[in-house]
């Protein structure tokens, strides 16, 4: 009955498309009301029951590089083939594991000769790739003295390599972008070898270790003290050999692409959410919840001529570093990101203890990272639109960099989408707007065994998937307000706390 009610659907469509115009109370509008009624919580628990039978199979979860994930791309490609949509499987690499051999070694072989104590003066990123040179050292937008609070933004844009030697051991300082950045950022210069040092404020001084999910560089990198950075940075023609030697094991894994087979190809409506969990737990809020949304929402619109192709997306390895949507995206062309007109992303939407969240595209919160691409604004409105449609609160989200919108926000990309909260604390002024506990976490089970079925609230689900719904069906007939992609957005725009230079 479900399918003979869209194939309706789609029949009367296309005439409307073609009489009506694409505005408030126009086809975009009708398409929007009809798919959020036919979009059910009781159906997207369905899928997340399947994750949990799936997770109980395969040793307790569903992560990147485990059979329990496998099973969970299998099941989204099984059940998105059959709704008739144009499947593919991208292959993505992760680490699968990285072990040392030997202590690394960074000596200064002139103008004068010394050698720095590995576990203090240094320690290896985690995971670098092994590696033997001997080069001089050159600097990248460095900030000595440091300035008292931390501010530096060394390597955070390729621009801070303009003029870097290729060959040469970037010598790059803690600040306030991810170290990531400027890992890729140093490669694509050219880089030999990288040297990041801690920024120089107290309690950014010392190494530590720290595994940032990056190796595509292909290079040799270690972490240093302040001291030896600052060192480094004033002796002139500083030539040092830096030298890891390391075990680099890479595994891959696939993200499941479902693209409509209708639309205009020129015009992409792009809706992700990642597919795997944490290994600790099965990863049913995170994030199962984001993708079986995206699943019920497929299957109902499947057969619905829309005047936009939509293109379902669902990451491997966001855990591990945002590495599907992030290798998804850094294999496309100009033209081919151009044609994506807004990245729509949905990651955990039924916390326990839930707020109605929306990444705030504007920047109005003034909170942190700065409005996304121009489009995401409007993206937001649409969304506070259908919340105040059923007279529901909303707050904003930071863009923070802490999931699949990352990538797509660097290009250009216009994003946004829906958070109910992770590991922080819901404040007393979201308890009153939203119910729950204040003084406890969004979700208590983040990224733990306990993120099971249980772990969901079904009145959070049912919500957010209607107004993944919503948003989806209007954007898939009507992008007025949205404009062509911008140039690439600084990357130090995405400042993952966890993973911060």
């Amino acid at each position: 009955m479900r399918r003979i009610i869209t194939v309706l659907i789609a029949t009367l469509a296309l005439p409307l498309a073609m009489a009506v115009p694409a505005h408030a109370g126009g086809l975009d509008d009708a398409f929007a009301k009809v798919l959020v009624k036919k979009v059910k919580g009781t159906n997207v628990k369905k899928h997340l029951d399947a994750f949990q039978a799936i997770a109980d199979a395969n040793g307790g979860n569903r992560a990147v590089g485990t059979p329990g994930y496998d099973a969970s791309v299998s099941y989204v490609e099984g059940k998105l083939r059959r709704a008739g949509y144009k499947v593919t499987r991208q292959p993505i690499n992760f680490v699968e594991s990285w072990s040392e051999n030997s202590p690394p070694v960074l000596d200064l072989t002139a103008p004068t000769a010394k050698s720095y104590v590995p576990g203090t003066d240094f320690v290896t990123f985690q995971p670098s790739p092994a590696g033997d040179v001997t080069a001089q050292v050159q600097g990248v937008d460095l900030t000595l003295p440091p300035t008292p609070a931390p501010s530096s933004t060394s390597g955070c844009e390729a621009s801070d390599f303009a003029g870097f030697v290729p060959g040469r051991i970037a010598l790059i300082q803690r600040g306030t972008c991810p170290f990531v950045n400027k890992v890729i950022n140093a490669g694509q210069a050219g880089a030999s070898g990288i040297i990041v040092f801690n920024e120089g404020q107290p309690g950014r001084t010392d190494p530590f270790p720290l595994d940032i999910g990056e190796w595509r560089a292909g290079i040799p990198m270690v972490f240093s003290s302040f001291a030896v950075g600052n060192e480094l940075a004033a002796t002139a023609g500083a030539t040092v050999r830096l030298k890891v030697d390391a075990n680099l094991v890479l595994g891959t894994n696939d993200n499941v692409i479902a693209e409509s087979r209708f639309g205009d190809p020129r015009n992409v409506v792009m809706v992700g959410a990642h597919l795997d969990s944490v290994p600790e737990g099965p990863g049913i809020n995170d994030n199962g919840s984001g993708s079986a949304a995206l699943i019920e929402i497929a299957e109902e619109m499947a057969l619905v001529p829309t005047k936009n192709k939509v293109r379902f997306a669902f990451w491997a390895a966001e855990e591990v570093g945002l590495l599907g949507s992030d290798q998804y995206v850094a294999s496309l062309s100009d033209a081919q990101r151009d044609r994506i007109r807004v990245y729509l992303n949905f990651d955990m939407i039924a916390s326990p203890n839930y707020a109605y969240k929306l990444y705030d595209g504007d920047d109005s919160d003034g909170v942190g990272s700065p409005a996304g691409p121009p489009g995401s604004d409007e993206i937001e409105e649409r969304f506070e639109a259908f919340f105040g449609s059923r007279s529901l609160p909303t707050v904003g989200t930071d863009f923070d960099g802490r999931s699949d919108y990352g990538p797509f926000i660097a290009v250009g990309i216009p994003s946004g989408g829906i958070f109910t909260g992770a590991e922080g604390l819901k404040t007393p002024e979201e308890a009153a707007l939203f119910g729950g506990t204040a003084g406890v976490a969004y979700d208590v089970c983040y990224h733990q065994a306990c993120d099971t079925i249980a772990n969901v609230n079904d009145t959070a689900l049912d919500v957010n998937s209607d107004a993944i719904a919503d948003s989806v069906a209007r954007f898939a007939f009507n992008l007025r307000g949205i404009p062509p992609r911008t140039a690439p957005q600084a990357a130090a725009a995405l400042s993952a706390e966890s993973a911060t230079g």
